[in-house]
């Protein structure tokens, strides 16, 4: 059984279309776990008129989080195999086929995305390239994080080990990639497998300029290794 995972807030402009792509994707017995953090436009709206009961709704945390609004939705997830899917985006067919078979040889992987702008006009044809993503743990923890969830998927040990976040987690992706980086194994893989959708309203700082300072980076980076270390000792 897959978990999609989608937290939304406000999102009724692109949240069907990105839908759309999952379902036609999913079988009868997968899930799609929907986190709302109290969306005051159409959003819900939208993900009811699918009228599909693949599609689970469940109210998020109303912490003005995006973090604390995926692990809302994880806390959900009955499937063997989860997906993170964030409200703007589209997947690429074969998606779920490509990443279902890179999970033969990884607990956890990552595809490529093709950077567009809100219109699916192609920004950068390599979201990897834009974003100078390398394969390696200590990489990705220590120099430069390319554990972009819209784009990863993974095992449920992965997500039972993840589960709590630590209360000072940056992102949720970031965490979850490091717990699988060293607690399992993570497969970078070329294919593209999203239009990865840049806006106005767009949450994520990726393709842009980051808010944060770089001593709270530092700071991100020596508490994630912290929390690893302590789950690895358990």
């Amino acid at each position: 059984m897959i978990t999609v995972c989608i937290a939304t807030y406000n999102g009724e402009k692109y949240i069907g279309e990105q839908l759309a792509s999952i379902l036609s994707q999913l079988s009868s017995d997968d899930e799609v776990v929907v986190s709302d953090d109290g969306s005051t436009d159409n959003t819900l709206g939208v993900v009811r008129g699918f009228a599909d009961n693949r599609i689970r709704i469940v109210d998020g945390p109303h912490r003005n989080s995006p973090t604390l609004n995926f692990e809302n939705a994880l806390r959900h997830a009955k499937g063997d195999f989860i997906f993170l899917a964030d409200q703007d985006d589209v997947w690429v067919r074969d998606k779920v086929k490509v990443c279902m078979n890179a999970l033969k040889k990884s607990d956890c992987v990552v595809s490529d995305a093709v950077v567009t702008d809100e219109k699916l006009n192609v920004i950068n044809t390599s979201m990897y390239n834009m974003l100078n993503v390398r394969q390696g743990r200590l990489y990705n923890l220590i120099c430069h994080n390319g554990y972009s969830g819209c784009c990863m998927a993974f095992k449920r040990k992965v997500l039972e080990k993840a589960i709590p976040f630590p209360k000072n987690a940056p992102m949720h992706d970031i965490w979850i990639g490091n717990v699988a980086a060293f607690c399992f194994s993570v497969g970078f893989i070329s294919d593209k497998l999203i239009f990865f959708r840049r806006h106005k309203h767009t949450i994520s700082c990726n393709g842009s300029k980051s808010k944060y300072s770089v001593v709270q980076k530092m700071l991100f980076r020596w508490n994630t290794l912290k929390y690893i270390l302590r789950i690895k000792l358990k």
